[in-house]
């Protein structure tokens, strides 16, 4: 079996304390605030997308976080 597969879908239990999750999940609202507050309401799309990039983003930092620590 491939080890990376493998590794990737077993469970990863939250690292204790949480402070990089933390601290990644707070930029990460951070930059999704100002995306929202700068991009015009017309840009509904755009906005959209990019606030689910930064959500995709946080999702995947926390994810390496948790896989190799």
């Amino acid at each position: 079996m491939n080890a990376t597969i493998e590794h990737n879908f077993k469970y990863h239990p939250p690292v204790a304390g949480g402070v990089q999750h933390a601290a990644i999940r707070a930029k990460a609202k951070e930059l999704a605030v100002l995306i929202d507050e700068t991009l015009p309401t017309a840009a509904g799309r755009e906005k959209a997308t990019a606030i689910t990039h930064v959500e995709t983003a946080m999702m995947w930092a926390c994810a390496g976080v948790t896989r190799h620590t």
